[in-house]
């Protein structure tokens, strides 16, 4: 089942419908953001009816106490939480007196659209009200040129009648979280004031009992119109504005451009603000709305040339992957190495905005394709710089080395749900192969001799120290974990926990010699140590069953009552929306890839026939109710020759928020999965692969396109990708000449190289 609201086009998400029954869809589907600063899509103006309306700044965040009904040892004592910052779009209008407000009034040829192509989201309707009639225009973006600037246009043209139009554009702190225990008001004021025509308001968030720091907001404002009338400062508590009122004739336009600078202080320190902001201000009141738009156009453009994948014949595909890609971008594109990649972004306040581990899994292996090598090494970076925090957290635990959090903003865990935060520690792993995926993929291997040992070797210390030796079957376990699986909590033995910490163990053993000098002084690996770690690694517990061949999801699954998704009635779907957690965790239905996951992670390491048993006995048990499932499930179909179900796959990873698969796209997207279309494209339909520092394909075309391309860096090259019915094109855009693979068939590309496509039998 899905739901969709808007229309298919290869470049914008547009809607001719005002639907105020799905309105947070709406919003959360017309966010915009520069990896600075974004919002959810609601309006400008007034809206009475059901709406979230929500404005986020980066790394801005308040540690919210944890609520818990049993306190467990080890519990944070906080959950941090992005919040909802000061809304700088507002502008409330009335016409003769009465409020517009889409919630209770009916328009004509309302129109909103997002261009993908520059990041402006606009809206447009006809207003009607006895003889009055007026067109409304409201554009706006958030620039990714400077990176502080937002601009607002909004225009009024009356069409008949002489109306009265009084419009009210304000700076408005008083904001809430609709995930705040008990409505609480993060934010208190410092100063406001109207001085020269220029709005400012200061605030900082409120105490907390933490030591985490509070931080300060200062957001200025100048609005210019296109009528001479004069304006009426407003000035109230945590707002300040101007008020304008006009009336005009028939053909007449009033237009609002309303340009805001915001700073915080993890830039700027509280006392030097206000005149950075206004700085900021005057340098953007320079040029007109329209002036910056072609900059941030020609901005995205740059962007696009380097990340565009272009699908030809199917237009629901080509919308998706780019929407996931534009989102991406505007989330995270390396230009600070203090921030991550939340899972909702600047879109909803859920998961508390902060960092996961789908970062590490989903994020690093395509943004090391699209982006420079030094983005994916930032985010890296941000991990080591995080370290401490992490050796905190295995502490906490009674544990040695270091935990890497489930939720974090500074390395700290700040998650309060058990079987989540403290047992699904396979996250743990997707740290350390990100790293090894950056150095395979880049040949760069100084992060991880200097930096990056150092988070490898303390995680592997938390394994070593975490796991335990069955004198019974003398093997190592690993007890009270939760997989990726999280509809399968508190279980023994978790294939791909144990799977991916010996792993870790072995990655470590591989590298500590090789390390530079000062950072093996600093970690002083002992003989000892090495031997242990060599020891878990031979004797590791890993569940088999002989009788099926595959490898057990944990201890206990093949007890469960093993029956296919396809047995569900559709009224039970989603199971979290509609079935108890004691029967969700009871059953064998699988939420995202757990096996599937370590398979996918390590490929090399398994032969074609293991992973068709294995994807052929898992995925018909998989509800695909992550977001992050349907891309690695894509990938492994590609590569089996399953066609069908990879594109089907493919589809619900590239259009899972814009279908509304799932049906929770309503409180925001979901950000860090949106990769997922990516891989499913280039590594699962074009069959990329990089081991041992060998680039290869192993391309297939989906039967309804006619063709698709796509760009990758890769190692200092910029390598372009057309894959079409009868051929399959690499060309060598820029960098020097490289040896690879297509069709496991070595070549050399030193311009270009065209190949006929392999048209094999698949087996739908």
């Amino acid at each position: 089942m899905y739901k969709r609201l808007f229309e298919i086009d290869p470049w914008k998400i547009a809607t001719n419908q005002l639907d105020r029954e799905n309105k947070r869809l709406m919003e959360s589907l017309t966010s915009i953001g520069n990896g600075y600063m974004g919002m959810r899509g609601m309006f400008e103006e007034t809206y009475s009816g059901d709406s979230h309306q929500g404005l986020y700044l980066a790394g801005i965040w308040y540690p919210d106490k944890t609520r818990v009904g049993w306190w467990k040892n080890g519990y944070p004592d906080y959950f941090g939480k992005v919040i909802n910052a000061v809304n700088f779009i507002a502008v409330d209008i009335t016409i003769n007196g009465t409020v517009l407000d889409l919630a209770k009034q009916d328009v004509k040829d309302f129109y909103m659209e997002l261009d993908m192509k520059n990041g402006l989201l606009k809206r447009t309707f006809v207003y009607e009200e006895a003889e009055n009639k007026v067109a409304f225009s409201f554009e706006r973006f958030v620039s990714i040129v400077d990176k502080e600037l937002g601009f607002v246009r909004v225009k009024a043209e009356v069409l008949s009648g002489n109306p009265e139009i009084r419009v009210f554009s304000k700076v408005d702190g008083n904001v809430r979280n609709e995930d705040s225990n008990y409505d609480e008001m993060f934010w208190e004021e410092k100063q406001r004031e109207n001085q020269d025509g220029i709005n400012y308001l200061m605030m900082e968030t409120i105490p907390n009992a933490f030591e985490v720091p509070r931080f300060t907001v200062t957001t200025v404002m100048k609005n210019k119109i296109s009528e001479s009338v004069e304006g009426q400062r407003v000035s109230e508590i945590l707002l300040v504005g101007d008020q304008f009122t006009w009336s005009g004739n028939i053909g007449q336009m009033f237009t609002l451009e309303k340009t805001i600078a915001v700073v915080t202080s993890r830039d700027v320190p509280e006392e030097n603000q206000l005149t950075a902001a206004k700085e900021l201000l005057t340098a953007g009141l320079s040029q007109t709305f329209d002036q910056h738009l072609e900059k941030q156009e020609a901005a995205w453009e740059e962007r696009w040339h380097k990340a565009d994948v272009q699908i030809i014949g199917d237009d629901e595909a080509q919308q998706g992957i780019r929407f996931n890609l534009f989102q991406l971008f505007s989330t995270y594109y390396g230009e600070d190495e203090r921030l991550n990649v939340g899972p909702k972004g600047f879109t909803g306040e859920k998961y508390g905005g902060a960092t996961y581990w789908d970062t590490e899994a989903y994020i690093v292996p395509m943004y090391l394709s699209v982006t420079e090598p030094k983005v994916t090494r930032k985010l890296l970076e941000y991990r080591y710089k995080q370290l401490d925090g992490a050796l905190i957290n295995a502490q906490r635990q009674g544990l040695k080395g270091a935990l890497y959090p489930m939720v974090t903003f500074t390395g700290v865990e700040c998650h309060n749900e058990w079987e989540i935060t403290f047992e699904e520690i396979h996250r743990n792993g997707s740290m350390v192969h990100a790293i090894a995926d950056y150095t395979n993929y880049t040949g760069d291997e100084t992060y991880l001799l200097k930096d990056g040992i150092k988070v490898v070797v303390n995680i592997a210390r938390f394994w070593a120290d975490r796991v335990h030796y069955s004198k019974r079957v003398q093997k190592y376990m690993i007890h009270g974990v939760t997989g990726p699986n999280e509809y399968d909590n508190n279980v023994s033995n978790n294939w791909f926990t144990n799977y991916i910490a010996s792993w870790c163990l072995k990655y470590a053993l591989d590298n500590i010699d090789r390390a530079y000098t000062e950072s093996k002084h600093e970690l002083n690996v002992s003989a000892d140590e090495k031997e242990k770690w060599q020891d878990i690694i031979d004797h590791m517990y890993y569940p088999y069953d002989e009788e099926l061949d595959v490898f057990v999801q944990h201890d206990t699954f093949l007890d469960k009552d093993l029956m296919p998704v396809s047995d569900l009635r559709p009224e039970d779907r989603p199971l979290n929306q509609h079935w108890s957690w004691d029967r969700i965790l009871r059953s064998c239905f699988i939420k995202q890839a757990d096996v599937l996951q370590g398979v996918y992670f390590f490929g090399d390491q398994f032969t074609r026939e293991e992973k068709e048993r294995n994807f052929n006995f898992y995925e018909p048990m998989t509800v695909h109710e992550s977001s992050l499932s349907p891309c690695v499930h894509a990938i492994l179909a590609a590569e089996l020759g399953q066609e069908e179900k990879a594109v089907d796959l493919y589809k619900r990873t590239a259009r899972l928020d814009l279908d509304n698969y799932n049906n929770d796209t309503d409180d925001g997207l979901h950000i860090t999965s949106m990769s997922g279309s990516w891989l499913a494209i280039v590594q699962g339909f074009a069959g990329m692969r990089t081991y041992d520092g060998q680039l290869t394909f192993n391309p297939f075309l989906p039967k309804m396109w006619q063709g698709y391309s796509f760009a990758i860096n890769y190692r200092g090259r910029l390598i372009s990708i057309a894959v079409n019915s009868e051929t399959v094109a690499l060309e060598l855009v820029e960098g020097e000449e490289l040896s690879l693979s297509i069709y496991e068939k070595e070549m050399t590309l030193r311009e270009k190289i065209t190949v006929p496509i392999r048209k094999e039998e698949t087996v739908d």
